[in-house]
């Protein structure tokens, strides 16, 4: 039986409309009951982690930001780790794609929440966002508000986890060009500067220190529990999930998935809207039920 399940989100655990289905909260508890732990490892900044905080139980974390951050669910999505994008190199990296790709606009993602240029499409308006060219964003002596859902915002308790607001993730945009041609384009100029990796069908980056990924913090959580990378089973769709999916000792692609997830999993399951993640966990269980049987019929 395996001791942990690192599944994504968009594209992979939720539905197309964002929810979760009552099959897959029925299999993700049964898992947790049956002793495996499960991680949400996702793309997503912590405020956009609502949709599953009710749905996790025994630890409470999850990998966000593509790795960047480490999340308390059981704490209203409190970021307790964080891997930053430097500014300076962040500064770099937009050089770089300016150089290579014209028309790039670009989001700055901070522990606090997102603040972008006034030409980039924000996916959600955050009223507490500054909206300003990127060099300001990402000046030394920016101040960035501290939003509704931001860490240290007046509804904590607490002090901030991190009251500098470090970057966790640069967001870059074309509007032109094809999205796997614009990922390996950046890779290409500025890949020694930081990681890139995208998860949109359209032609947004998702860039992140040198290194970050979600296959290096899930690593890093498994080593803490002890759980080696054998007992380990992944779930994803978008190129951000390939070094996941490449790393866990079995994974699984979605049958909607991005051709090049398709080529580096060992498994395949139904759809995202499908319950794809739902049905290979009741067949583990069920699998580890009947084993389980066997060996206590084999007993004299």
């Amino acid at each position: 039986m395996p001791r942990l399940i690192a599944t994504d989100l968009d594209g992979t655990l939720l539905h197309d409309d964002k929810t979760v289905s009552e099959r897959t909260i029925a299999a993700l508890a049964a898992a947790e009951r049956a002793g495996i732990e499960v991680f949400f490892v996702t793309g997503r900044p912590a405020r956009w982690m609502d949709v599953v905080s009710d749905h996790v139980h025994g630890h409470g974390l999850a990998i966000c930001a593509n790795g960047a951050a480490v999340v308390d669910l059981h704490r209203g999505g409190r970021i307790v780790e964080v891997s930053p994008l430097d500014q300076a190199l962040a500064r770099e990296v937009v050089d770089a794609l300016r150089s290579a790709a014209p028309g790039t606009s670009f989001a700055v993602e901070r522990t606090s929440g997102i603040h972008y240029e006034p030409q980039y499409p924000p996916l959600l308006l955050d009223p507490a966002a500054v909206v300003a060219p990127v060099e300001k964003l990402l000046a030394d002596d920016f101040v960035a508000p501290l939003g509704p859902d931001g860490a240290g915002s007046a509804a904590d308790a607490e002090p901030p986890a991190f009251p500098d607001q470090p970057v966790i993730k640069l967001l870059a945009h074309h509007p032109d060009l094809e999205p796997d041609a614009f990922l390996t384009l950046a890779r290409s100029a500025a890949g020694d500067l930081a990681s890139f990796t995208r998860s949109s069908p359209t032609a947004l980056l998702e860039i992140s220190g040198p290194g970050v990924s979600k296959a290096g913090t899930l690593a890093h959580c498994c080593a803490e529990r002890g759980i080696s990378r054998e007992e380990v089973v992944a779930f994803g769709d978008m190129p951000n999930d390939i070094e996941m999916l490449s790393w866990a000792g079995t994974s699984y692609a979605m049958a909607n998935a991005h051709p090049e997830v398709l080529a580096a999993t060992t498994g395949r399951t139904a759809s995202n809207n499908e319950d794809g993640v739902a049905l290979v966990i009741e067949r583990i269980l069920q699998r580890c039920a009947e084993r389980s049987a066997e060996r206590g019929a084999a007993r004299p």
